[in-house]
């Protein structure tokens, strides 16, 4: 990245505060439950008690921590603070400093959580899948931590620092964004960055389906052209000769209105207490333009056969932000609840559509049996093409399947690419779809 491009960065503006966030002190918890609840935040504990010369300490940190002995912690990046009450009437301050990340390595963090959207869904469900906790150092290592405190114990911890680093750890558990912001960046900084990656990654994904659609469309017009190549001629219209000459009293109807470039757009809708969500009207209005201004130009309405979920599907489907942003995230709530379904389930159906429209989403919802013919050549077919997993596929329905990836054979004809982490049977859709498996699974594997 260049030194303008950084500079740029650093100059744009944020959130105020969005590099500093004050937590309330927590509760105290009975007995001795102190360890974390997610696996980041055992990580984090992990990587203080690993590095620690006393286990005595680190006992009577526990302590302190379980019974509320740490006041507000504040996060800023690079270091974690707090005031410690111990045995003396006046609080220590206490601190936990590590390293911030360089632009390299935020650069490869949110390529990793951009390229793919079950990653984005797992961050908005307040999770951290592996993979994007390897991507860079996101999570600290034994000596990566570093304890300072007012207090005269030189010990490494002391009793104050192992406190707040366990206290800490119950905020991670709450919110892992809190990582990013220790690593160097706060949550809106993070999200509106990933909004712009995900939404060059959708425009880029659309320009390669239409490209793919016009190839199809120039494909099945040469399969009906003549034996020299040329379409044949459209048959001549023609009128009997008793209408032609027949005498017309009816008056002719008057010339229809110029239908308009563009549909028009909604006006401004205020918001008012206890009156409708201006974004839901904007988004109703905006659409009612739109299908009206097709319907008149092509004589059809293109929604009339989706279903509500259908419809919900592609409704989210048409903000690229993914539900990142405030209001495509209320969306995406919305929606998810209008139709009984989680944000996870919308988020990816809205993968599977931005894949192959409606095509794409009952790929990736149902399974049939498809004819003996293209499935059954599928396997050989990718062995020729010199895929080694090409005899691990299993075949299951309208389904080739290895341990981490998947091809699904449409209605339509096409294959689709999807992907699962090692050891989980959690689906996403991803790449683009061929009408050959050997270019649906290049697509997907990148080969």
């Amino acid at each position: 990245m260049s030194a303008h491009h950084r500079s740029a960065r650093r100059d744009s503006p944020r959130r105020p505060d969005d590099r500093r966030r004050t937590f309330p002190r927590l509760a105290p918890r009975s007995g001795d439950e102190t360890s974390a609840a997610s696996w980041w935040g055992n990580a984090w504990v992990d990587a203080l008690e690993d590095n620690a010369l006393d286990s005595a300490r680190l006992a009577r940190g526990r302590s302190y921590a379980g019974r509320g002995h740490v006041d507000a912690i504040t996060v800023t990046p690079g270091r974690v603070t707090a005031y410690v009450h111990g045995s003396r009437p006046r609080p220590y301050r206490t601190d936990i400093r590590l390293r911030t990340l360089g632009d390299e390595d935020w650069e490869r963090l949110l390529d990793t959580a951009a390229s793919r959207p079950d990653h984005i869904a797992a961050l908005l469900d307040k999770d951290v899948p592996h993979a994007l906790a390897d991507a860079a150092e996101l999570l600290p290592v034994p000596g990566d931590l570093i304890p300072d405190c007012s207090c005269p114990d030189d010990g490494l911890p002391c009793k104050h620092a192992a406190a707040l680093c366990y206290q800490t750890a119950r905020i991670l558990d709450e919110d892992p964004f809190v990582l990013f912001l220790m690593r160097g960046r706060g949550e809106q900084e993070v999200l509106a960055e990933l909004t712009r990656r995900n939404a060059a990654r959708s425009a880029a994904e659309r320009a390669a389906a239409q490209r793919i659609a016009v190839e199809h469309a120039i494909h099945r017009q040469g399969a009906g052209t003549g034996r020299d190549g040329a379409a044949p001629p459209p048959p001549m219209a023609s009128v009997p000769a008793a209408a032609a000459l027949a005498d017309r009293g009816r008056p002719s109807l008057p010339d229809p209105l110029p239908l308009p470039p563009q549909p028009g757009r909604p006006p401004v809708y205020p918001e008012a207490a206890g009156g409708p969500d201006p974004l839901a009207l904007d988004l109703l209005a905006t659409e009612a333009a739109g299908r009206a201004h097709t319907t008149l130009r092509t004589g059809r309405d293109p929604l009339a056969g989706l279903t509500s979920w259908q419809d919900a599907v592609r409704l989210a489907a048409a903000h690229p932000g993914s539900g990142l942003t405030a209001s495509t995230r209320a969306l995406y709530t919305a929606l998810a609840r209008a139709a009984d379904r989680t944000p996870t389930e919308l988020a990816r159906a809205v993968a599977a559509w931005r894949q192959g429209g409606l095509a794409g989403l009952a790929a990736l919802e149902e399974e049939w049996d498809p004819p003996a013919g293209p499935f059954d050549r599928a396997r050989p077919a990718l062995v020729a093409a010199g895929f080694p997993d090409g005899p691990a596929f299993r075949p299951r329905r309208n389904r080739l399947s290895t341990a981490t990836l998947q091809l699904r054979l449409g209605r339509d004809g096409l294959w689709y690419g999807y992907e699962a982490e090692p050891g989980s049977d959690d689906w996403w859709p991803r790449g683009m779809p061929d009408t050959d498996p050997v270019g649906a699974l290049t697509a997907l594997t990148g080969r």
